[in-house]
């Protein structure tokens, strides 16, 4: 018996990037479009900056660990949805949000609440490549800064606006590539809500 269900809808990836590897995060987080195809490794994406089978924790697992302790990289990959970087730009009174402006590896269109997929869902890409969902990526103030840039006054609206609709981050699970144009199949564990309320 299968543990996993396939959502009666399939996602489309509207561009691969990535955040060459070596770049000065406190500087930037942009990324940059690859030239339509980006190979996939067990370690991520090939050339990117957040690519590894492990990483130091940071700031995001400090109730976990001590930060620079090191962890299983379940952060390779960023992955972001053109319907919601359209209502965060709505919010912001923008006319629009670039993905690499949020350091994304990939722009996809046609899953409907995107950031909000339980974490373990499948991405299963027509090339063959599966990644699997970590969590929803929180907004925070580095993509505000990015946004400062090309709309001064502006960049303060972001948080606010991206809650659940960050996107999310995820790792690889089978290896191949990945292409602009490429179809996404979704597939979600078969369980329900945890019945618990830790609000």
């Amino acid at each position: 018996m299968s543990t996993f269900s396939e959502a009666p809808f399939s996602g489309e990836v509207l561009k691969t990037l990535v955040m060459p590897v070596g770049t000065n995060t406190e500087e930037t987080i942009a990324s940059e479009a690859t030239d339509g195809r980006v190979e996939v490794g067990f370690e991520g994406f090939a050339g990117e900056n957040h690519s590894g089978l492990n990483r130091n924790a940071c700031v995001r697992v400090k109730d976990l660990y001590k930060e620079g302790a090191r962890i299983r990289n379940t952060r390779q990959i960023s992955i972001v949805s053109d319907e919601e970087l359209t209502l965060i730009a709505q919010g912001m009174e923008i006319d629009h949000i670039e993905p690499e402006w949020l350091g994304a590896n990939l722009l996809i269109a046609g899953i409907p609440h995107f950031t909000l997929l339980p974490p373990s869902s499948r991405l299963l890409f027509s090339s063959g490549a599966c990644l699997v969902v970590d969590m929803e990526n929180q907004p925070c103030a580095y993509p505000a800064k990015e946004i400062q840039k090309v709309y001064p006054g502006k960049g303060r609206l972001f948080i606010k606006n991206a809650r659940q609709r960050r996107g999310v981050t995820a790792w690889v699970e089978k290896e191949g590539a990945i292409a602009d144009g490429d179809s996404i199949r979704v597939y979600v564990p078969s369980q329900p809500p945890w019945p618990v309320n830790i609000d």
